[in-house]
């Protein structure tokens, strides 16, 4: 029976992951920071799943992350799918910093927790769900955008210290486009909005299969080819954005 972990399973796809894996039999360690969806969710399968409140922005969040392993028995999978994102055309202040401290601040509290509990048990799978917004910087969110390459850079950083120290450890950089969940909430048009079911079982499979990196779904890998090709001169000038 494999053990995972997800940070970030209140709602959206996190949440939808986690009914997946409990439909496996799985033992799944939950976390977030509303307790009442958190107890929602361990109420489906009560002997299945193990419950923490975790908020990536406080330092207490290490700790709480090791105790709810303890909870589990142990760790095999850890899935980080906390994450926040606005567009910021105004560029507010606080919003971007708000961003990089979810983010970025807490993506490496979190992600260097589990690495260094799989270096101690010899390994594991350490899987991220940043996004395609880290392909190019986008005007309309540059502290999402920014963040999303920071955490795809980070994960390949991990990656090669895992491969120096010969540690065991697999990593899955999972890179969807836009996702009907709260956080696109805001009453605005999305293009090729994907529902976080459809997401959570592609999610699932690219878990399965350990790869390294999964963008979802094919017309999304159509649109990151295109944008890798297209010369900075050109990327400046176009008006990328929602309605």
């Amino acid at each position: 029976m494999k053990r995972a972990i997800i940070v970030g399973a209140s709602s959206g796809i996190g949440l939808e992951i986690a009914k997946l894996w409990i439909a496996k039999g799985w033992k799944i360690g939950v976390a977030a920071r509303r307790a009442d969806k958190l107890e929602a969710l361990k109420s489906l399968a009560p002997q299945q799943v193990a419950t923490q409140i975790i908020d990536v922005t406080q330092k207490e969040a290490t700790e709480n992350l090791h105790s709810l392993i303890a909870q589990l028995g142990g760790m095999d999978i850890f899935l980080l799918s906390s994450g926040i994102g606005y567009q910021n055309i105004e560029l507010k202040e606080e919003v971007e910093l708000q961003t990089i401290q979810t983010n970025a601040e807490g993506f490496v509290r979190m992600t260097t927790a589990a690495f260094n509990y799989f270096k101690q048990q010899g390994g594991g799978q350490l899987t991220v769900i940043s996004s395609i917004a880290g392909t190019k910087g986008l005007g309309i969110a540059p502290a999402y955008s920014a963040t999303k390459r920071f955490q795809n850079t980070y994960i390949d950083a991990l990656e090669q210290l895992a491969n120096m120290q010969h540690i065991p450890i697999s990593f899955t950089d999972i890179r969807p486009g836009f996702v009907k969940t709260d956080l696109l909430n805001d009453g605005k048009h999305y293009p090729l909005l994907m529902s976080s079911t459809t997401v959570a079982q592609e999610i699932v499979k690219a878990i399965d299969r350990k790869k390294r990196i999964a963008i979802i779904d094919w017309r999304y890998r159509i649109i990151v080819f295109g944008w890798r090709l297209i010369p900075r001169f050109i990327w400046k000038r176009l008006p990328i954005k929602t309605s």
